[in-house]
């Protein structure tokens, strides 16, 4: 089991002269501490104009700096947005490959395609096309990075012959991964020898059924690139405190705040009429109904409730935090990643101070291995698309 942090850098309102670079700062600070304390990965999304739920437009540039100030922890460009009226895939290439140098080779790229239509209608993207538009991209990608020059002519975007400089550090290339987010996409996952990068909040059961799949299909996948990553990953909340009571009890309030952001987004699911988008992302794991907008439930927790907090949350002592991780590592989950705070919820000593404690009490009790474990797969393979 490996564990990592995942930001989506929400910074509540009132937007004073100082609000977005205190949350910067808080985040920095967060990752410094976990790659002290072993932490595997730090994670973050691209979003756009997604007012206090997202101020992370520019990932690659906080997790750049997330790198200047750690040592072995591998940093997660993702989801990048494979969409190329948002990034044009050789700028992707450029960015990812230039990360994974200042980083020393730590970089893995996720890809994805988006879900909101305040994002897709902000750029004049199709929510019908963007499938195809991320099969295309993905497929490109590491012909970019291992290429001499690199030329394509396709149905979203073409180019004449260049050179696409840099090239990564790690070879033949990072690790890719995609967003898992809406029922059906471990499915592409597997068949490209993408690794299966959990987004939502879904049930343990739910994990282990696409798990399964998942795994299935990457033992005979064609690989879009030369290496196969064949990891899974989960999403979930952490807040780990030695008073189970007041853990949960913080984790839930920090858990709403970022439902209740969450479920104010406009999804494309919501709006557009399209089959290209059957749920509403991560959406469905914190609202009443899934199919309708609306606040998500702010769970009250009193004392005598604590006990029936969903047991595969990861909020509370260290006991109950070991019994939720070993539900998702029992379900075949190679890593979990963790949202740590949500419109600056927790103080940020009590953020840091969770990280601490699981560090020193929970993950001791995990056997840990590599961060990345790529399955080697031959040239010809790989170019096979």
């Amino acid at each position: 089991m490996k564990f990592g942090i995942f930001y989506e850098i929400s910074v509540p309102r009132p937007w004073t002269a100082q609000a977005e670079k205190k949350v910067f700062d808080n985040c920095i600070e967060q990752v410094k501490l976990a790659d002290e304390l072993g932490f595997d990965y730090v994670w973050a999304v691209e979003h756009h104009f997604l007012e206090e739920y997202s101020h992370c437009s520019a990932p690659e540039v906080f997790l750049t700096a997330c790198a200047m100030v750690t040592q072995r922890i591998r940093i997660g460009h993702g989801i990048v947005v494979c969409l190329p009226q948002i990034n044009h895939p050789a700028r992707i290439a450029e960015r990812t490959a230039t990360m994974d140098i200042v980083s020393g080779g730590r970089l893995d790229v996720g890809t994805g395609r988006s879900g909101t239509w305040v994002e897709m209608g902000g750029f004049g993207v199709n929510p019908d096309d963007t499938k195809k538009m991320w099969d295309e991209v993905v497929h490109c990608l590491p012909k970019m990075w291992t290429q001499e020059t690199f030329s394509y002519d396709g149905r979203y975007f073409s180019m004449p012959p260049r050179a696409i400089i840099p090239k990564p550090y790690q070879k033949p290339h990072p690790p890719m991964w995609v967003a898992v987010t809406s029922p059906g996409t471990e499915v592409d996952a597997g068949e490209r020898g993408l690794g299966c990068l959990g987004l939502t909040f879904g049930s343990v059961a739910q994990q282990e059924e696409r798990g399964k799949t998942y795994r299935e299909l990457v033992r005979n996948c064609e690989p879009v690139g030369e290496v196969v990553n064949d990891q899974v990953s989960a999403l979930n909340f952490l807040y780990c405190h030695q008073d189970n009571e007041e853990g949960v009890r913080t984790g839930q309030r920090f858990a709403g705040a970022f439902g209740y952001l969450a479920a104010m987004l406009l999804s494309t699911h919501d709006v557009y009429p399209t089959t290209a988008y059957k749920t509403a992302g991560l959406l469905p794991g914190l609202r009443a109904d899934p199919h309708k907008r609306g606040a998500a439930p702010r769970p009250r927790v009193k004392s005598e409730d604590a006990p029936k907090v969903p047991e595969s949350i990861t909020i509370g002592d260290p006991n109950r935090v070991e019994k939720a991780l070993r539900r998702w590592e029992s379900a075949g989950v190679d890593t979990v990643n963790f949202i740590l705070n949500a419109a600056e919820t927790v103080p940020q000593h009590e953020v840091l101070a969770s990280l601490r404690l699981f560090a020193r009490e929970v993950m001791p009790r995990f056997a840990r291995g590599p961060a990345v474990q790529p399955s080697p797969q031959p040239a010809a393979a790989a170019g096979a698309h």
